[in-house]
């Protein structure tokens, strides 16, 4: 499949999306938005494929939402776009997703990196809401998802004041999960995907499930859930290979399955 605002190619078995408006930093308008989760969902349907990279540029991952394409619609209008419900696809995807940041990431750029399960950020990122500057809140997950990763006083001083994080404060609060040299950034998603993808792909997709699981349910039923899932891998070929290559110290092969 191509596409006007996305690059994809595949590194082994790690898909690589590449969001690519150079011209507008990598604004999100809704056909770049549409290709994204088009990218991502194609990947996590091909068994070859173990884990995703999400990036964008040295100069923007995603300086936020196209302000063009948006500021004159309705209320009526941008319900009917819905610009922010094709966000809500990334939450369908079952294999882990590895943002690789460097630049701007700004408004539903942030969004994006964190609707990701991790970030690599390079020593020159930058992550801000701003939307309050011009008379909104964040849609796509932004005081929910922030909240949740840099608590509640930072997340406030973010959405409510325009607070811009360095790559180094957002590794300080959490928001990334490491920091490194703007020409290592993309070397190291890859790297980190490729790790994942080596790893018994049930279990991974079910470990991602129950991850974030423990935001959406009350303790006891998460740990009845995890329980029961724990339960289920048994199963599986993966189970029975896993655990019979560590008793014969070899390396497993691992059949998806």
């Amino acid at each position: 499949m191509s596409y006007e605002f996305v690059l994809t190619e595949t590194r082994g078995r790690v898909g690589l999306v590449t969001l690519n408006r150079p011209k507008a930093m990598n604004a999100l308008n809704n056909q770049l938005v549409r290709e994204l989760m088009d990218a991502l969902e194609a990947f996590d349907k091909d068994d070859n494929i173990g884990a995703m990279v999400v990036t964008g540029n040295e100069k923007a991952f995603a300086a936020g939402a196209d302000i063009k394409e948006m500021s004159d619609k309705s209320l009526q209008q941008m319900m009917d776009n819905d610009l922010v419900g094709g966000f809500g696809r990334m939450m369908k995807i079952r294999k882990p997703v590895i943002a690789a940041v460097s630049g701007y990431a700004l408004g539903g750029g942030c969004e994006v990196a964190m609707s990701c399960d991790m970030i690599v950020a390079s020593e020159t990122a930058k992550f801000a809401q701003p939307e309050i500057t011009i008379g909104v809140i964040p849609g796509a997950g932004g005081t929910q998802r922030l909240t949740r990763a840099v608590g509640k006083a930072i997340a406030m001083e973010m959405i409510l004041n325009n607070r811009t994080l360095s790559a180094q404060e957002a590794l300080q609060f959490g928001l990334v999960n490491r920091v490194v040299p703007v020409e290592r950034t993309l070397d190291e998603a890859l790297k980190l995907a490729d790790e994942i993808a080596s790893r018994a792909p049930v279990a991974v997709r079910v470990a991602k499930k129950m991850i974030n699981q423990a935001y959406e349910l009350g303790l006891t039923d998460a740990l009845n859930q995890e329980r029961q899932e724990f339960y289920d891998l048994f199963a599986t070929e993966d189970q029975k290979e896993g655990m019979k290559a560590f008793i014969e110290k070899r390396k497993p092969d691992w059949k998806g399955k």
